[in-house]
């Protein structure tokens, strides 16, 4: 493993508030007030037209031991993605209430009803969190899964969300941007810097965001969580413990409005070639509308500006990808 110089980006922290590495923007330029235009008047196909699913996954297969030299990857929606990796599971990011906000009343309504129930997940050996956001960390999921004794993995603060939810702090690891955590004697949870922004109220970046490495004995993952470009960022991750065998970035709800603080598929793109390349496997799209644009529209894009050097992952929900069998194209939205 490449070890982490001193000079490394890091947020940083004004009393209890955290900030980005980079200068990073998280108002609207043109204000709010022109936001709530675009979103009553701009005619963006912006939910599928038509019920999708469903998609179940294989809940008997996943269930199975993992081999040793194992890299496998079922996309359960948005950001939420079990892993399968050198004999371990992990989960990242788990949402599975109908609609990502305060309330299960309003607020952005999933696309497709999750393709694995929570109580069929198998065995996990841990749970990655990249941030509090609704959309990332499902506070119903959260009280689920913290009385199976699964250890989590968050940035610094979150671990407050989890211990009121009920998670035994025993069982949460709270890490700062490069610091690392060791599991077993063959396998290292490093969290990374990201540039995006926190917090489920009034009260913003009260608590860390991050990605993530999965650092195994025999292969590598990035998992991005939220980030807009960081150029600087992602080409140190790639300098300390790329590349990676599987790169998996954000690639939706974005805006030229908040362009600061979410990629799109050109600047994911252009992340995923600053992390080493490999194999690249989207998130963060298709599953709720957050965003103006079209809900089909990250994908089509990055389909477009994607060279035939960049080998995708495009799988549906829930179906189960051998990233070893190479790159593949479901195209389960245009169905």
């Amino acid at each position: 493993m490449k070890p982490v110089a001193s000079a490394r980006l890091q947020a940083v922290r004004h009393g209890k508030i955290y900030q980005n590495a980079v200068s990073t923007s998280v108002s609207p330029p043109s204000g709010y007030g022109v936001l709530m235009k675009r979103w009553l008047f701009e005619k963006a196909e912006r939910e599928p037209k038509k019920p999708l699913g469903p998609f179940p996954a294989d809940a008997a297969a996943l269930a199975a031991p993992v081999p040793a030299d194992a890299l496998r990857a079922t996309w359960l929606g948005h950001s939420t993605m079990l892993l399968e990796i050198d004999g371990r599971r992990f989960l990242t990011d788990p949402v599975w209430s109908e609609r990502v906000s305060p309330s299960q009343l309003m607020g952005p309504k999933r696309f497709f009803a999750p393709p694995l129930p929570l109580d069929k997940l198998p065995k996990l050996d841990a749970v990655i969190l990249s941030h509090d956001h609704y959309d990332h960390l499902d506070s119903a999921a959260i009280r689920v899964l913290g009385r199976t004794g699964v250890p989590f993995f968050c940035p610094l603060g979150v671990g407050a969300h989890l211990r009121r939810w009920g998670v035994p702090a025993a069982h949460i690891t709270e890490l700062n941007w490069w610091e690392t955590a060791v599991l077993g004697d063959d396998f290292t949870l490093a969290a990374t810097p990201a540039r995006h922004f926190s917090g489920r109220g009034l009260t913003r970046n009260d608590t860390l965001w991050a990605s993530w490495c999965l650092l195994g004995p025999t292969h590598k993952v990035f998992f991005g969580g939220d980030s807009g470009p960081f150029d600087e960022g992602f080409r140190q991750i790639g300098e300390a413990y790329g590349p990676f065998d599987l790169t998996m970035l954000e690639i939706g709800a974005s805006d030229p409005e908040w362009a600061d603080i979410h990629m799109g598929p050109d600047h994911a793109l252009e992340a995923h070639q600053l992390l080493g390349g490999g194999p690249l496997l989207p998130l963060h799209w298709g599953t709720f509308n957050l965003a103006f644009h079209a809900w089909q529209q990250p994908v089509q894009r990055l389909l477009e500006a994607a060279g035939p050097e960049v080998p995708l992952l495009l799988p549906a929900p829930g179906q189960r990808v051998d990233v070893a069998a190479g790159p593949l194209n479901s195209r389960w939205w245009e169905r």
